[in-house]
């Protein structure tokens, strides 16, 4: 499969050759739905705590006598049947959400994403993309040459200058192939790749 390769005008000139095992996937959407949730599920962190009946604050005294008084029984005020009571399946620190996914399956998924990315139009490649001085006015128009404000930047070798650059655009994500993950692959409306970092990806995921 051939990808075309823009000029800094944001024009087609010449093109770079990509496998099609990585660019002309047929796109798996179960696939990718599971690498994606996968995804989102190792990046929980168990912060959350609530009480168990031991841990609330409230007297383990019966609150009243079991029979005579006309109303339901209680054994103490802390009860989880009870306002301000504890919880009968508290959410514990040390919960676990993490989802294993297997490397073959995530490769296949990111190369099914790229593929479809290819399709739709919505993955360009650029000999390299550089910028003279780490100013986010700089690369801001340099995208907007390219027409795109909303772009993934995937290059080969990380740029300082063009990191510095793009910090302060908060819809520009500049990483490298091995830091490209399939949630900002798939959100993203633009991706953006260098030449080098095509090869990069046919050497990770070939």
């Amino acid at each position: 499969m051939e990808l075309k390769v823009l000029n800094e005008n944001g024009q087609a000139g010449s093109s770079v050759d990509a496998p099609d095992s990585l660019f002309g996937r047929e796109y798996n959407e179960a696939l990718v739905h599971q690498i994606v949730t996968a995804y989102l599920a190792n990046a929980r962190q168990g912060t959350r705590k609530q009480k168990a009946r031991g841990d609330v604050g409230h007297s383990h005294r019966k609150p009243w006598r079991q029979k005579g008084t006309g109303r339901a029984r209680a054994g103490f005020s802390g009860s989880p049947l009870w306002r301000g009571g504890a919880k009968i399946f508290p959410a514990l620190p040390e919960e676990n959400f993490s989802h294993k996914v297997n490397r073959k399956m995530y490769r296949a998924g990111i190369a099914a994403i790229l593929s479809q990315l290819a399709r739709e139009g919505r993955l360009s490649v650029l000999d390299k993309i550089t910028v003279d001085a780490p100013k986010t006015k700089l690369l801001a128009s340099k995208l907007k040459s390219l027409g795109m404000e909303q772009v993934m930047i995937i290059t080969d070798v990380m740029d300082q200058n063009l990191f510095l650059s793009s910090r302060n655009l908060a819809n520009v994500l500049v990483v490298e192939p091995h830091q490209a993950d399939p949630v900002s692959l798939v959100q993203y409306p633009h991706v953006l790749m260098t030449r080098g970092a095509v090869a990069k990806f046919e050497e990770m995921l070939g």
